[in-house]
């Protein structure tokens, strides 16, 4: 059974949330209604941002890597969640729950960095608006994303490396939809206390400056905002900051659900929260983004019916 890998397994068993095949066949169709929707929905902010002109702006940029960044969150672990929903056997090889947990870390933490991103483009925008066009020229903007994404990367790596050297032994039931750190971590039966110490010191280093730099952009917005005479103006500035408050606000609430907790707890609200964070926040990002911007509204009209048209004419 010793493979290759320290670990001395050969796979993972991925029970899911529920081991009761009636609430196993509501959950397929749940997933994957909101896999398919998701994907439509990112796949659509994509291409409108593509496609169209007037959105070819720092803030849409992000946002279309944002969205990239929820298409293939999504991707690494619903179809293998519909997969063992459908199937009796529910294994998944130690290799390819490290590779899960990967991409798992790297897409978070490029979520994180992207929102924190959008964030400063935000207070630029609103706080130096003369400025706007040199603070965040293509060539910062292009640097910030690879900042991100290498940052991501290396921070993937580092996490996934350290469990490598992670021994495990009895059962390998995981009670998750996938293949995440905690739950990793609370089926070793070796000495895991220092992997999880570092593991807590870096997450909040990468977590918690980028929320920082969102707090204190959102301070300066503030200020700025409400020194401005006009109740309209007011308005519209604090509009172009909603959407990113409401994806903010959800992506921060469920992780700490799952993470801000001892190592060693675990209720179904864990399972609920990974959820929430898993499916739901990729979910519902591109409508919170789409539901009250005129210009996205725009772009995704003139995209569609783009389409329609070239349907008829052809």
């Amino acid at each position: 059974m010793h493979g290759s890998n320290q670990s001395g397994v050969s796979d993972f068993l991925l029970l899911g949330i529920s081991e009761s095949l009636e609430e196993q066949q509501i959950m397929f169709w749940m997933f994957l209604s909101m896999y398919l929707v998701t994907v439509m929905g990112n796949l659509l902010i994509i291409l409108a941002i593509s496609f169209d002109s007037h959105l070819h702006t720092p803030m849409y940029l992000f946002l279309a890597n944002l969205s990239f960044t929820d298409l293939f969150f999504v991707t690494n672990t619903i179809p293998k969640t519909l997969v063992n929903l459908q199937s009796q056997d529910k294994a998944i090889s130690y290799t390819g729950c490290l590779t899960q947990l990967y991409f798992l870390v790297c897409l978070v933490t490029l979520d994180n960095l992207i929102l924190a991103t959008m964030a400063y483009d935000r207070y630029v925008a609103i706080c130096r608006p003369l400025c706007y066009i040199t603070a965040m020229s293509p060539g910062l903007c292009i640097l910030l994303l690879t900042l991100c994404w290498a940052l991501s990367v290396l921070y993937g790596l580092f996490l996934t490396l350290l469990m490598t050297k992670v021994t495990f032994c009895g059962p390998r039931r995981i009670h998750y939809i996938f293949c995440e750190m905690y739950v990793l971590l609370r089926l070793a039966c070796s000495n895991t206390q220092m992997i999880h110490t570092v593991q807590i010191t870096t997450g909040c280093f990468i977590f918690f400056t980028p929320l920082g730099v969102m707090v204190m952009s959102y301070v300066w917005i503030v200020q700025a905002i409400l020194r401005i005479p006009s109740a309209s103006s007011k308005y519209k500035a604090f509009s172009t900051c909603g959407s990113h408050l409401a994806v903010v606000s959800l992506f921060y609430g469920t992780l700490s659900m799952v993470y801000l907790q001892p190592l060693k707890t675990h209720s179904m609200k864990d399972s609920v929260a990974t959820v929430m964070y898993a499916v739901v926040t990729p979910m519902m990002n591109p409508f919170i983004y789409s539901l009250r911007n005129k210009d996205m509204h725009g772009a995704l009209g003139r995209l569609l019916l783009g389409k329609a048209f070239q349907r008829l004419i052809g």
